[in-house]
């Protein structure tokens, strides 16, 4: 592991508690000493945590599968203090917008992969798309697979596809966390306590998408079936309508992948 952030935090976590990898089997780097030392509790007890400085970080680079998961304005740095590569070690990068030609040139002698997960792996409910380099070997392409079908469904797409795949599954979060937020206050604004308004705005939107994925409905499908004439849902989707919040959710999606080009 180059780098322990947020995201690399999200796969390792399940990985290690699901036993599909031992403590022992994992050698992460991070950036200062009191980094490594607070990650070294809890989930991570027992993993080798060592910070950039220290004489065994060099020993990341041995690996076989290694995991990018550092800042975009890092790559550089890294890049240049990696020794040369040999025997052609796997670098999965976890970097938005950081292309498989560029992972390249910086990294000469491996072989690379993109992959784009989302933070829903914390819980094992996440979403990772896989863009391949060239010379990958089946063997390889089975490792990765593996290590993200651990904590979320796996596909493989073209690498252009990304940027959009980005948007939706990895800045979504965010969005569904915002709407999330917003009914919970209209509630409170309607009468309902805060706790119970938060509950239970989580619970709905967890059901429906559970329905929505189980019964593989078309969105618009389900939006009929609970609105009735004159009833009190055509009242709430006509006051969403008048505020545009569907242009706003497709404009957002739109800025998300917009900006990771940008990234790149």
């Amino acid at each position: 592991m180059i780098g322990l952030g947020r995201m690399a935090q999200a796969l390792v976590e399940p990985l290690l508690s699901s036993k599909a990898f031992s403590a022992e089997q994992v050698l992460a780097v991070v950036g200062t000493v009191a980094t490594a030392q607070r990650l070294r509790q809890g989930a991570f007890a027992g993993v080798s945590i060592q910070s950039s400085r220290s004489a065994e970080a060099a020993r990341v680079w041995t690996a076989p599968i290694q995991l990018l998961a550092v800042k975009q304005q890092q790559i550089d740095g890294i890049a240049a203090a990696a020794p040369v590569a040999e025997n052609q070690p796997l670098l999965v990068s976890v970097l938005a917008g950081v292309s498989l030609d560029r992972l390249q040139r910086l990294f000469p002698g491996h072989r690379v992969v993109r992959a784009v997960p989302n933070t829903p792996a914390l819980v094992g409910e996440g979403l990772t798309a896989l863009a391949w380099g060239e010379a990958i070997s089946s063997e390889q392409r089975l490792k990765v697979r593996e290590m993200f079908a651990g904590v979320s469904e796996v596909l493989e797409l073209p690498e252009d596809k990304l940027d959009a795949f980005l948007a939706l599954t990895s800045s979504g979060p965010a969005f569904v966390a915002l709407m999330a937020e917003a009914m919970a206050d209209g509630a409170v604004a309607a009468g309902l306590p805060r706790d119970l308004s938060h509950r239970l705005a989580h619970r709905t939107l967890a059901g429906t998408a559970a329905l929505l994925d189980q019964r593989q409905l078309h969105p618009a499908t389900l939006k009929d079936m609970v609105t009735s004439p004159g009833g009190t849902t055509i009242a709430g989707v006509r006051a969403l309508e008048r505020a545009g919040a569907r242009s706003a959710l497709m404009e957002a999606v739109i800025a998300a992948a917009e900006r990771s080009r940008e990234l790149a």
